[in-house]
């Protein structure tokens, strides 16, 4: 006959004691005051009758949470809260949770965060910007192991699936639209142009080639911040002021130039702002251009003329593959698990408001 299984509740009435204070002695939870005689009692009745306590379940065992982790250089660029809410939306329709590393544009941070990931054991990583230089050979060996998804710059080659941008055609559409309307000479404001950052210097060279190609290069202004902007916590403001400064040493050099050109949306609020302090109409006086169509964009003062290339959509797309590599790996059609490689682009369209217009004495043809 099978011998009946010992429970918290015979040592209770062994010992003379609550059931509730078994548990807590025996699991050595002592947020409960307790006499050393109960203790001892409690654990003598223990021994006596042969009680072994129920083992936690190992993670091994337990059931496994769906979850992505997501990398984020800055979450105080708008930019990337549209990234996340599309792999948010996509990712809860599946029953996914997110993990959101902040890198911070820091190493070290990023560094730390890529080694908690073999712990974490994620089914997805999204990287929402290209994964810094020192990093990407860690990063595509992960993929190994993981699906990695990289929403990144088209003219980076990683051996990881990605969600594509080509910054140096939005640097071309940019200059086309200003070419276009007469602007021969124009300024450029961006964040920090360092070997890190290369998205950044693709959509500057961009912009660069098209007034190169129209024989206007000399007209083009570059104003960059200086690389420690990267090196500290970025704040809410950060771009803002990048765009607001720059304006402001700008103006007090030349004012010979009919247009000014913001990397992002967030620099160029920077540069509307400076503008309408000293006084500057736009676009009669100057035009401004932003790019990443951001929802402040449409509810400015003035509405932002910038580039759309679907951000959001993007964010759906990178969760999309993640979702189709662990299909692959769950559903087995062949002997062999198969290697496939995604990689998808939207072509990005120019968003024409009220930012932007013909140079100050030149008509429409």
């Amino acid at each position: 006959m099978r011998k009946k299984k010992v429970t918290s509740t015979d040592v209770a009435r062994e010992a003379g004691v609550s059931q509730a204070t078994v548990s807590m002695i025996l699991n050595k939870k002592y947020n409960v005051s307790f006499s050393r005689e109960t203790i001892e009692r409690v654990e003598a009745a223990a021994r006596k009758l042969g009680y072994a306590a129920a083992k936690p379940k190992s993670r091994k065992n337990a059931r496994r949470e769906k979850l992505l982790v997501v990398f984020c250089s800055n979450l105080t660029n708008p930019y990337y809260v549209m990234l996340l809410q599309g792999i948010e939306s996509r990712a809860k329709e599946a029953g996914f949770g997110l993990f959101v590393c902040n890198t911070q544009r820091d190493l070290k941070m990023e560094e730390r965060y890529l080694k908690m990931m073999l712990q974490l054991k994620p089914l997805g990583i999204i990287y929402t910007c290209n994964p810094s230089h020192c990093f990407m050979k860690q990063v595509e060996e992960l993929a190994r192991q993981i699906p990695v998804v990289v929403v990144n710059n088209q003219n980076e080659k990683m051996n990881v699936d990605a969600v594509e941008l080509d910054n140096s055609k939005l640097g071309r559409i940019m200059a086309r639209h200003l070419l276009e309307l007469g602007h021969h000479k124009v300024a450029y404001i961006a964040p920090p142009l360092t070997a890190r950052q290369k998205q950044r210097s693709k959509r500057v060279e961009g912009f660069l080639k098209e007034y190169e190609e129209a024989g206007f290069k000399d007209g083009v202004i570059i104003k960059a911040a200086g690389e420690e902007m990267d090196l500290t916590v970025a704040h809410i403001d950060s771009e803002y002021k990048i765009g607001y400064d720059l304006t402001r040493e700008l103006l007090e050099e030349t004012r010979d130039i009919t247009a000014i050109v913001g990397l992002n949306d967030m620099i160029a609020f920077g540069i509307l702002d400076a503008l309408q302090e000293e006084k500057i109409r736009v676009p009669a006086e100057m035009s401004v251009m932003g790019c990443d169509n951001t929802l402040f964009a449409r509810i400015h003062k003035v509405a932002l003329t910038t580039i759309d290339h679907f951000v959001v959509y993007k964010g759906r797309d990178a969760c999309d593959i993640i979702m189709k590599k662990i299909d692959s790996r769950d559903t087995q059609y062949a002997d062999l698990e198969p290697v496939s490689s995604y990689h998808v682009e939207y072509e990005p369209r120019l968003i024409v408001r009220g930012t932007t217009g013909y140079p100050s004495g030149r008509k429409r043809k």
